[in-house]
């Protein structure tokens, strides 16, 4: 039970997403909502209350809001992340972004597996990112993360 089962973003107020990017967005919802782990710890003492969770992303004052309810509506908790952390592998991402749909249309799949390696890479150290910024307000397993790291990019301000 400690899971998202459901999830929202208030992308309200940021600049609509590349093509490209909305997709990997629709993907990475789908797949967290399929296959998530989002552990609460205990506060002041008392156990988390048990999920599953209905979790809202958004940029409130700059900052990435993780809004987290149970299912039935209930406030759980709410935690803001401040975006300087992730900003440079955000940046790359979408670099390396751009070289791969660039690449898709151009390149041998020799060279095209080349940059998605490289893709993978930078996606996996946001996620890992990630999960050092959640620590202590949510433990996520690197599935999660990944798919978490992805909404993150769709939410960044531009620089």
């Amino acid at each position: 039970m400690s899971r998202i089962s459901r999830l929202e973003i208030d992308d309200s107020g940021l600049p609509a997403p590349t093509p490209e990017i909305e997709q990997e967005r629709r993907v990475a919802v789908f797949d967290l909502l399929e296959d998530n782990s989002w552990t609460l710890p205990g506060r002041e003492g008392q156990p988390a209350p048990v999920g599953p969770y209905a979790l809202t992303l958004s940029v409130r004052d700059g900052r990435l809001v993780f809004d987290t309810c149970l299912e039935s509506g209930e406030k759980v908790t709410e935690f803001h992340l401040s975006f300087g952390p992730f900003r440079q592998v955000v940046k790359d991402y979408f670099q390396i972004c751009e070289s791969y749909f660039e690449a898709v249309k151009k390149l041998p799949p020799s060279q095209i597996e080349a940059i998605d390696m490289a893709r993978r890479g930078i996606h996996n150290e946001g996620a890992r990112v990630l999960q050092e910024r959640l620590h202590g307000k949510a433990e996520i397993d690197i599935d999660t993360a990944r798919r978490l790291f992805t909404l993150v990019c769709a939410l960044t301000p531009a620089s």
